[in-house]
This record gives structure tokens, C-alpha cells and sequence, in this order.
């Protein structure tokens, strides 16, 4: 009923309409819608409150969580640096300090460390026992180092004397080949009565590799190669060749088989004269057929057969001039 007269008295608007009681009770009503506001306020304060609460607790947890990642980072970091230090011996704060001050490509970084993970993969598995395994075999590698070194000093001194040996040995040579050059020359003359007769090299430049080329011009004939001339040219032309190193580097004693099988009776008597100047020199045991040969010769050996089915060897002194059998 209060309620009804309130509300037509604000409706009518008029102070003096309002009965006594219900002007008693204005005030309290008033108050009451005070109240009200005031509860209607302060239930949005405590709400905003909450929210506010809330939001604190909520920066405070992503706080928390970001100076944890904070610490683990910084952990994380100096545990890398001093295994960088330790491994690699590289001091990344010293390399790295004002890194974080210039831009980066990060796409290239990120490149560098895929490359670098690829290098790491591709090494294979780690072997803990290498540095064990480097102490023990480095005395080993320093063993066959000096080992090695040795080597290639000996192998410097071979080439060296090689080269002295070689260099000595084109000087002999050269020496040896001229001087038998011109005991050829003179023999040759000597047996043919006559020509002439020449050797050389067919590459001056390496005497001791290369070939020798005679070129024998017998009387009557043009020069030509020894391989152009005929059975007992060849032989004459080869025992002057023979004659000439013996003449040059004298041999004790040297053996002739068959030398003068395809010589005529006119070379044959040069060929024995020629050997009997070389007596001097050396001896010959030659074995021949030819009867000019043996007729030279100061003791012959043979074979006979007094009895069928027994050979004899048999001797003979020219000096002596005893009767033997006949030889074989």
C-alpha cells in the first residue's frame, strides 16, 4: 500500500499530496535504494576485482614460466659455451658479443646449422676412446714419419748417385765408343785390304739406350749398312767390330766358333794373320774346320776314333812335329 501511494506521489510530483507517513518513510526508502546501488556497485567492484585477480595471477604464472625458461636458457648456454671452450677450444662470448646487437639473417643461420648437423651426421658415431687411441698411436706415426723421412732421404742419395753413375757412365762410354771406333776403322781396313768403315749412335742423346749403327764401304763398293752386305762381309765386318773391343779392353782369353766358316781362303788368311797379331793380347781357342785356320794355330785338340765305338781326345804341338793320328 506504501509502494502504491509512493508511486502515485512521484507521479504526481506534489510534496504537500504526500501523507505524513509516508513522508516518514521517505528517507528510509531512499536509503534503501541507496543500499541498493551501492550493493549493485560494489558486486561490479568485486567482480572487476576478481577479473583483475585473475588476470595478476594469470601475468604472474607467464611471468614465473618465462624467468624459469629465463634461468634454463642461461644454464643451457653456459653448459654450450663451456663444452664449445672445452671440445673446440673457441670462446663463443668473447667471438659472439655484440652478436645479439647486429641484425641476423636468420635463414641463413638456420642454413648454417642444417649444414652443420649434416657434417656432424655424416662423422658417425662419437668414439670416446680416440683420444686413447691418438696417445697410442701417435708415437707409432712419429716412428714411420721418421721412418719415411729416411726413405726419402735414401732415395735422394740413390737418384743422386744414380745420376753420377749414369753421367759417369755416358763419360766412359763415349770415351770407350770413340776409341773403338777407330780400332774398327782400322782393322776393318786391314782385313778388306781396303774401305772404309764407321759406327754410331743412333741417338747421341742417349748413348746408353739407344742402338749402334755400322756402315761398312768394303774396296769397289758404296757405303752401305752391314745388313746389306754379304755372309763373309758380315763376318769380316763383325771379327774387326769383335777384334777392335778386344783391342781396346784386352781379354784373357776369348773363344771363335766357326768364325770363318763363310770366308774364302783369301779372308781366312787375313782373318788368321789378324789374330796372330792379337796373341799378344789375348788367346783364342777357336774351333773351325778350315785347314788354313788350324795350319796357324801353335797346338790343336780333336777327337779320333782308333776303335770302333771309342772316341779318343787327341793333342798336337806344331813345335814339336811328333807323328799323331789324324784329327778330327
Amino acid at each position: 500500500m506504501i509502494a502504491s501511494r509512493y508511486r502515485a506521489w512521484l507521479e504526481s510530483g506534489d510534496p504537500d499530496q504526500l501523507e505524513p507517513e509516508l513522508a516518514a518513510l521517505l528517507p528510509v526508502l531512499q536509503q534503501r535504494a541507496r543500499r541498493q546501488e551501492l550493493r549493485a556497485a560494489q558486486a561490479e567492484r568485486a567482480a572487476a576485482v576478481t577479473a583483475l585477480r585473475t588476470q595478476i595471477e594469470q601475468r604472474e604464472a607467464a611471468w614465473h614460466e618465462a624467468q624459469m625458461a629465463l634461468r634454463e636458457t642461461a644454464v643451457r648456454t653456459e653448459t654450450l659455451v663451456a663444452r664449445v671452450q672445452d671440445e673446440l677450444g673457441l670462446d663463443l662470448a668473447a667471438r659472439y658479443a655484440d652478436y645479439e646487437a647486429t641484425e641476423q639473417d636468420w635463414a641463413a643461420v638456420r642454413a648454417e646449422i642444417e649444414e652443420l648437423r649434416g657434417k656432424i651426421a655424416r662423422l658417425g658415431n662419437v668414439n670416446l676412446d680416440a683420444l686413447a687411441e691418438l696417445a697410442e698411436l701417435t708415437p707409432r706415426y712419429e716412428h714411420m714419419t721418421a721412418q719415411r723421412q729416411d726413405l726419402l732421404d735414401s732415395i735422394g742419395q740413390l737418384e743422386a748417385l744414380i745420376a753420377q753413375l749414369d753421367e759417369e757412365s755416358r763419360t766412359r762410354f763415349a770415351a770407350a765408343f770413340e776409341e773403338i771406333r777407330g780400332h774398327f776403322q782400322e782393322l776393318f781396313r786391314k782385313l778388306f785390304g781396303g774401305g772404309k768403315a764407321d759406327v754410331f749412335l743412333e741417338d747421341p742423346a742417349r748413348p746408353l739406350e739407344c742402338g749402334i749403327e755400322i756402315i761398312a764401304r768394303p774396296p769397289g763398293k758404296e757405303p752401305q749398312s752391314i745388313s746389306l752386305l754379304s755372309g763373309g762381309e758380315k763376318t769380316m765386318t763383325a771379327v774387326a767390330l769383335l777384334l777392335a773391343v778386344f783391342r781396346s779392353r784386352p781379354s784373357p782369353f776369348a773363344i771363335l766358333d766357326e768364325v770363318d766358316a763363310a770366308l774364302d781362303e783369301s779372308n781366312v788368311d787375313c782373318f788368321n794373320s789378324l789374330l796372330i797379331e792379337f796373341l799378344s793380347l789375348s788367346q783364342f781357342v777357336v774351333i773351325t774346320h778350315n785347314k788354313r785356320t788350324m795350319a796357324c794355330c801353335d797346338r790343336l785338340y780333336g777327337i779320333t776314333m782308333e776303335e770302333p765305338g771309342v772316341s779318343k781326345r787327341v793333342s798336337v804341338r806344331f813345335e814339336e812335329r811328333v807323328s799323331t793320328p789324324s784329327v778330327a
